[in-house]
């Protein structure tokens, strides 16, 4: 009997060999991950057994790569993946490491609900929790604040997260508050800014958030830049970064010359309105941005040249400027959501 896919999709992957980073397509089994090349190959490249392994999230071995998971074999193995935004990451560590457990019982893998005991107040879900911290209504409030001439856009301060903590009864007191803070940090829901709450981050305290008006922090999907004297061309040219990030991953993007497909990682803001696309094994610079005012995006069943496609879930972006993006997802459901999530963009945005 086959065993069960749980979970498929884009991750990057560290090599074995020559320690390049490259985007693979993943696919979780109930006894193990494989990785594929591509999406379309029948063979995997690679498979790690996932009986007896470890898995360690979050894994900072590398510095600035964020997002990073580590799955270790029973022949010491390593194998080191990276997501393209936190709650995927947490998705898939979530799943394999259930998947671990089940193998170990004997059991078979089955998803139960996620809502949570009320019996057991004590125990804090941190993913729920941050999610309800980024909450645009009822969470912590970005904010523009300024700090040694330097202006930190889309962040906030260490007391004004102790604050929600203790005025939404996720904790009982500041102490406590502190503490929780400190567990988000260490497992990435929250990044330090500024050089306060950095050098508190690398010293060796045992709670390393600070409940201080002065040390910064800021979710690391919040599109988060600083700015120190910058001139007006910087300005005009951040402008376009100061959008809230409404969609993210990863999806097969055609080049405009060569006509070639490759893995790019996707981020989209609203108002302003633009789709910025990165090289998903690293680089914090873009390697290109789509600006989706007056823009059409719509999914085609035909290649660019107008002959009948093999490659599946295509939809095509119109810029203004009448530039054409043809772009893939890896599902036929995953393809709406972007589609529907870039015309919310340029309809609301600037």
């Amino acid at each position: 009997m086959e065993p069960k896919q749980i979970r498929e999709g884009y991750l990057v992957k560290r090599g074995s060999m020559f320690n390049t980073w490259k985007p693979m397509w993943v696919v979780l089994l109930e006894d193990g991950v494989e990785f594929y090349k591509k999406k379309s190959d029948n063979s995997p490249k690679g498979m790690i057994p996932l009986k007896g392994s470890i898995l360690t999230s979050p894994c900072q071995d590398f510095g600035k790569r964020m997002f990073v998971f580590k799955i270790t074999t029973t022949k010491q193995q390593d194998h080191f993946f990276q997501a393209a935004f936190l709650e995927e990451r947490d998705a898939w560590v979530r799943d394999i490491k259930k998947a671990i457990k089940c193998i170990e019982g004997g059991q078979k893998f089955a998803r139960k609900s996620t809502r949570r005991s009320i019996r057991l107040p004590e125990t804090i879900d941190l993913g729920a929790l941050y999610l309800s911290m980024k909450d645009t209504e009822k969470g912590v409030k970005e904010l523009n604040l300024e700090k040694d001439k330097k202006i930190f856009n889309h962040c906030f301060t260490g007391n004004c997260v102790i604050d929600w903590l203790v005025s939404n009864k996720s904790v009982r007191n500041r102490q406590e508050g502190l503490v929780i803070a400190s567990s988000l940090l260490n497992e990435g829901y929250l990044q330090p800014a500024g050089d306060l709450s950095k050098y508190m981050v690398d010293g060796t305290a045992e709670n390393p958030f600070l409940d201080n008006p002065d040390a910064f922090y800021y979710f690391p999907d919040s599109g988060f830049f600083c700015e120190e004297n910058s001139s007006d061309d910087d300005v005009i040219l951040k402008e376009e970064f100061r959008g809230v990030i409404i969609k993210q991953g990863c999806l097969l993007k055609q080049g405009h010359r060569r006509k070639n497909w490759k893995v790019r990682k996707f981020i989209l803001r609203e108002d302003p309105a633009y789709l910025h696309y990165y090289d998903p094994a690293g680089g914090e610079d873009p390697l290109g941005t789509i600006r989706l005012r007056g823009c059409v995006v719509t999914s085609v069943e035909s290649s660019p040249d107008g002959k009948k496609s093999d490659e599946e879930n295509l939809f095509e972006i119109i810029t203004a400027d009448e530039v054409h993006y043809f772009l893939q997802a890896a599902t036929p459901k995953e393809r709406t959501e972007w589609i529907k999530a870039i015309q919310t963009a340029f309809r609301t945005g600037k």
